[in-house]
């Protein structure tokens, strides 16, 4: 049906043979956004399971490696570190890769109970589908990523550059999300099933971590790990994490010296983690776009 013109004061548009009213996209955003927020908000024990295994590998890897690997890892990158605080960054940068992931799991659900296709038929745009609900992800993981710090500094981590150094994380971590918040979208669009989401999902997630330099430095690690780190996402972002916690430039992927300290680590980290963010937002919206039938828009 054709809408009459100037009802609303909203713009109508054409997509797939349908004339739509036009909303808001801050609006559209805004109320996606809300949504998914509440979502979460009424679904606590979700965020306690996303906390559960960083909080474990926290606890484990701190108790039973700490004593064994904590004086030659200091050694390997220079000084002095307890374990606890070289392993709190990567605990950090877990939880954001996990969160991501579950992103994914939400969308599917919605997909299951036919919610996403009811949504799609309202007059809303697709980015701001994605950009809604990927905001409300984005709060969660800032809060997840905030108490695990806070965990850290109470078994004994210690975050050179203070409080802002903890923002700092806490943001690196909210970029970092990105990636794997984009990269489930796309999965979950095109499997549109949550146990084939997870079959492909789960057998990414924990190569990605131990091929990096999550829980050692590159140095004491195979030539082979080392190569595959190099183009490993983790890598950048637990380099990132770990500079601003500890002050001082730990990367050794990419040996830059342009700028001074920790930034010769956090600048083209955060550059590399822009570019995959911007690759696989794309391909996110791209996959939300394909995955709506024509019968929806």
């Amino acid at each position: 049906m054709r809408p009459k013109s100037g009802q609303g004061g909203t713009k109508s548009t054409s997509r797939g043979g349908v004339r739509r009213a036009g909303n808001s996209f801050l609006g559209d955003t805004l109320a996606n956004f809300k949504r998914w927020l509440l979502k979460f908000i009424r679904s606590p024990h979700v965020i306690a399971m996303n906390l559960l295994q960083p909080i474990l590998f926290l606890f484990l890897f701190t108790e039973v490696f700490g004593g064994v690997v904590g004086g030659p890892m200091g050694r390997a990158i220079g000084g002095s570190i307890d374990y606890v605080t070289f392993l709190l960054p990567a605990i950090t940068i877990q939880v954001a890769l996990m969160t991501g992931q579950g992103g994914g799991i939400g969308l599917v659900m919605d997909i299951e109970e036919w919610i996403f296709e009811k949504v799609m038929v309202s007059p809303m745009g697709t980015t701001a589908v994605f950009l809604g609900k990927t905001f409300s992800e984005l709060v969660r993981i800032a809060i997840q990523i905030g108490i695990i710090l806070g965990l850290g500094v109470l078994l004994g981590a210690e975050i050179t550059t203070g409080f802002l150094g903890a923002l700092g994380v806490i943001g690196i971590g909210v970029l970092f999300s990105l990636l794997f918040i984009s990269l489930t979208t796309a999965v979950a669009m095109v499997t549109k099933d949550q146990e084939a989401m997870m079959s492909i999902m789960f057998p990414v997630m924990f190569p990605l971590l131990f091929l990096s330099s999550a829980f050692l430095p590159l140095n004491a690690l195979p030539g082979w790990v080392q190569t595959f780190a190099k183009f490993n996402p983790v890598t950048y972002g637990v380099d990132a994490a770990r500079a601003v916690v500890l002050g001082k430039d730990v990367m050794e992927v990419v040996n830059v010296t342009s700028f001074s300290g920790m930034w010769n680590t956090i600048i083209p980290a955060l550059g590399v983690l822009l570019a995959f963010a911007v690759v696989l937002g794309g391909l996110a919206v791209f996959s939300i776009r394909r995955g709506t039938s024509t019968d929806v828009e």
